[in-house]
Formats: C-alpha cells, structure tokens, sequence
C-alpha cells in the first residue's frame, strides 16, 4: 500500500514559439517545432552565447539523437506526460518496501533536487536543463553519491518512452515522489534536452550538510531563494534517509519517512545531540535517539530569518504545503525560461484516478 494511500490525502503540451533560422535547422527538425529549442536559446543567451542561430545550436551538439527527441516530444500532449506520471507512480507503490519501507519518494525527490540545484544565478550555468549528472564530473559530485539507484530506477521509462529527455524525466520523478507520498500539486513543464557531453555541468555547487546557516543562506541565495523558500525546500526531509555508504550520514528526520508532511519541523524543534559515532559530526535527538539532522538542519534552528519560517511550518502544514509547491516548481525550473505559450502541467495522483 502507498503512502498517499495510507494517509488518505486528498495542456495539451503547447508548441514553443520559438523558430530557428536557416535551412539546416529546418532540415534537422524535419519541420517540427521542437519544444525545448525554445528553452535552449534562452538558456544559451543566459550563457553569454550570443549568436543563437542554427549554426551554433549545432555546435552545441543538439542536433544528434536530442534533437530527435525533441522534435517527438514536441508532439506529445498533457495525457503522454500523465501516463509517463502514472507508470513511474505505479512503480513507487509495487517497491514501497524498498530502503526498509522509505521506498523511493526521497530518493527520487533528491535526484530531481540535485539535478536542478547546481544552478548558479550569477553565472547562468547548472540546472536541469541538460541532465548532465550521467557525465564527469558532476556524476561524481560527493554530494550525488548514492543517486545512481535513482537513475536506475527511472531508466526503463527512457526506454519505454524515448522522447523524454532526462532532465525531464528526472524532475517528473520528483514531482511523482512528492505527490505520491501525499504532498502538494508541483506545476511542472517539459522541455528540457539532453545535453550530449558534460560541459554545462556543475560540480561542487550542491549543499555541504557540515556548515552552518549563513553557509545555507548564501548557497540557496546563488540559486535565487530568499529564506522562505529556502526552509520550505529543506522541508523535503521529511522524505527518505541518509546512508553511511553514500553520503557518510546515516538513518531518517523522522518516523513517518515514506510520507510528505511537515514532520520534519516539528521533530527539529525538539531537542538534538550530538551523536557520538565513528561518521561526520550529525544529531540525533535527545528523547529517543531514532532520528538523525544534519548540521545544516540544526542551522535552521539557530538564524532567526530561518527559525520563523521553521516555526511557521510546524504549525500551518497548510501554509508548508503551498510555499514547498511555488519553491520546488521553482528549483525544477532554475536556469530555463520557457515561452508563455507552454502552462504548467497539474498531474492526477494514482489515487485521484481510481
């Protein structure tokens, strides 16, 4: 049985604008009007890359089997994205025992985070637009260490529907894993492409858990969060567990880890330790010793411009629910603009649909 089960909580994909110039791009497409061209000339622009012409869209390397995906995905509509949804959503629920009963909600809501969260606002570089984590050498990011189960996971849906680009598949599992879970509605658009090497990657930008708040304050300001959004996204632990063999931290935030709540607040109010183990300095908490934070959690107890959002949350889940839902669109979204004509998606949870 799910987690949204257990807790009983209750676009046509519209073409992108945007045109390429030149008889080789028209060639390449095949005509079509390829969805994330759009996306990637914005992208491009925001990478100092003035000449975005056909010419250069070439060189970037788009126009190989991406583009050829983009071209198909252009095509597809709300009820292909939806099925994509259902099929990862039916997965999750067929392997709730996994990672003894957390199941795949936080791992797959943490591959679509680190995905998106390299992005860095003054530079324009990192997000989710390329899925550059399958390359060196963001693929051996300390701080992605243990996601290659979550790839995994994902990969047979790149199979079964060849049109989706990784990015997009990613940050789609992440809304499944929120929604499933028993969270809020993520508005999500498509339109990311493959990147075809590991150039726009972004090593050495994702959270250090060992530092303290203003280290938090400045890493979620680079990517354009103020401190509301900032403890909103953190709120995510509430899903999943740390792990000795990835990230050197072990066990869960709290008890109810398979399902999206604003637990995690709650428990952070109490009172933590330090745990006397033989790994990085971590808490656990003072009652039982079942539960663990990172020092960047325990941060949030200590800034006051974090400390009110953490006591706001543990008293509204209503109010948590709604600012998570705007962050993490936001975050999915870090480094893209998509055309106006392109409306976020609103999926149907499996449980909505029975």
């Amino acid at each position: 049985m799910s987690a949204a089960t257990l807790r009983q909580n209750t676009f046509s994909v519209a073409k992108m604008a945007s045109k390429t110039s030149g008889n080789s791009a028209r060639w390449a497409l095949g005509g079509a009007s390829v969805a994330a061209i759009g996306a990637y000339l914005y992208y491009n622009n925001n990478n100092n890359n003035k000449n975005n012409n056909s010419k250069n869209i070439m060189k970037a390397g788009l126009f190989g089997g991406a583009t050829l995906n983009a071209a198909a995905a252009s095509s597809k509509t709300f009820n292909d994205y939806q099925a994509i949804y259902n099929d990862i959503a039916e997965k999750v629920r067929e392997n709730d025992e996994y990672d003894g009963g957390a199941g795949y909600f936080g791992i797959l809501t943490r591959l679509a985070w680190h995905s998106s969260g390299t992005y860095d606002a003054s530079k324009g570089s990192g997000g989710s637009f390329g899925g550059n984590m399958v390359f060196a050498p963001e693929q051996y990011d300390g701080a992605n260490a243990g996601l290659a189960p979550a790839r995994d996971f994902l990969s047979e849906f790149q199979y079964k529907y060849p049109w989706i680009s990784r990015g997009d598949l990613w940050t789609l599992g992440g809304v499944v894993a929120v929604q499933e879970a028993g969270g809020p509605k993520i508005p999500w658009r498509p339109g990311r492409v493959n990147a075809t090497d590991g150039k726009k990657g972004a090593p050495n930008t994702l959270p250090d858990a060992s530092r303290d708040g203003k280290y938090v304050k400045g890493l979620f300001g680079r990517m354009g969060f103020n401190e509301q959004e900032t403890v909103a996204l953190i709120g995510a632990h509430c899903l999943g567990k740390c792990h000795k063999n990835a990230s050197g931290y072990e066990g869960p935030w709290g008890p109810s880890f398979n399902m999206f709540t604003n637990d995690f607040f709650n428990y952070l109010l109490k009172d933590w330790q330090v745990k006397q183990w033989d790994g990085p300095k971590q808490y656990e908490d003072v009652e039982t010793k079942l539960f663990m934070m990172l020092p960047t959690d325990i941060a949030l107890k200590e800034e006051n411009y974090f400390l009110k959002w953490v006591k706001i949350y543990a008293d509204d889940e209503k109010k948590f629910f709604s600012d998570f839902s705007k962050a993490f669109a936001k975050l999915l979204e870090l480094g893209i603009q998509f055309p106006s004509s392109v409306k976020p998606f609103e999926f149907k949870t499996l449980d909505e649909q029975e």
